[in-house]
């Protein structure tokens, strides 16, 4: 049941069971309906990586018990080196920025890639089940309006930040359109690579009119150039020596700065970023799990993803409490908190 529900239903879902005197049900609901039912739960974990909790009704008509389920996704396995031996911890996964509900929503590592063994690429997963998407949108990308999710997050918004990271190239050379707010900016194009963000926070990677297509659950779409990798593999023609096809490479450097996004088969999240050629940063996320994935930002000033940890469960992120993915960004977290970044990009906060 709860795998049918996940199909049909982009996003967190929460199993209330309801035992009473006359009848006992099952049933699988959105989890943001609970919370506007006003169910205060005190969420624990179990030993499944589940999140469960149990509420008596306060009626005193009622006798109804409610026990809830909100679905997270078990933590990843850590990553085999390309190159061996390996160093230190390297491809072991750890937990990054705030807990969600007590629950790490992010883990990240490095993984050296084949070709350019000399740097580390980092690596970051994410569970969509704890975390919402929101797309910013800047004023030189996409441009054309006045935005109300632009830069910098606000104060409220960033209590609830987990991390944020760089959206695509700008326009004119994404090959692809770009929808939020209810504006669109710029056509969506069939076949192109797609980030797709829908009402609930729930946000998947794919192929326009294959994988993803425009539905009233939609508030948000970032698309860019074609797949990288496709049914769990990198796409055909792929050049090692490539500097124009997937991105033109600043100076013509074939290492220079990559970052991509891709969906594994559990509907997790893997970000990828660091100095490598394309098909290192495909290999990297197939071997992150990657089913669909599909380039981002690239060259030394754009690609960054950085993750919040503010000192107290209910601090707010700031750049003083946030880390970069790797040690080679050039950006830093404070970039989501400059008024003067007109770039569009991604925050991941707490459900």
């Amino acid at each position: 049941m709860q795998g049918e529900h996940v199909a049909l239903y982009p996003g967190p879902r929460v199993c209330i069971f309801e035992s009473s005197r006359a009848s006992m049900k099952l049933r699988w609901i959105a989890a943001a309906t609970v919370a506007t039912a006003g169910v205060a739960v005190t969420i624990v974990a179990n030993s499944n990586a589940a999140i469960t909790a149990s509420r008596t009704s306060p009626s005193s008509t009622s006798t109804t018990a409610l026990h809830v389920v909100l679905r997270t996704i078990a933590r990843p396995a850590n990553l085999a080196p390309f190159v061996t031996p390996g160093l230190a911890g390297e491809g072991v996964y750890r937990p990054a920025g705030s807990t969600v509900q007590g629950h790490s929503a992010i883990f990240t590592t490095t993984i050296r890639p084949l070709d350019n063994p000399t740097t580390v690429a980092g690596v970051a997963w994410i569970d969509p089940y704890l975390l919402s998407a929101r797309l910013y949108s800047g004023s030189l990308s996409p441009g054309g309006f006045f935005w109300k999710y632009t830069a910098p997050i606000s104060r409220s918004a960033s209590q609830t930040l987990v991390a944020a990271f760089s959206g695509g190239f700008l326009l004119k050379d994404s090959r692809g359109g770009y929808l939020s707010e209810g504006r669109l900016v710029a056509p969506l194009v069939n076949g192109a690579a797609s980030i797709v963000i829908y009402k609930n926070g729930s946000m998947t990677v794919g192929q326009w009119g294959r994988d993803v297509s425009m539905n009233s659950s939609v508030v948000a779409v970032r698309q860019n150039l074609t797949l990288l990798v496709d049914h769990g593999v990198p796409v055909a023609g792929l050049q090692t020596s490539d500097i124009s096809k997937w991105g033109v490479a600043l100076n013509a450097v074939v290492d220079t700065p990559r970052s991509a996004l891709g969906v594994t088969a559990s509907g997790a999240l893997v970000y990828v970023e660091g100095e490598m050629n394309i098909v290192d940063l495909a290999r990297i996320l197939v071997r992150a799990g990657a089913v669909r994935a599909m380039v981002l930002d690239m060259n030394p000033l754009w690609p960054v993803f950085s993750t919040y940890l503010p000192a107290t469960p209910t601090g707010y992120a700031t750049p003083a409490n946030g880390k970069d993915l790797t040690p080679t960004m050039i950006q830093t977290p404070t970039r989501f908190f400059e008024p003067r970044y007109a770039r569009d990009f991604i925050a991941l906060s707490a459900r």
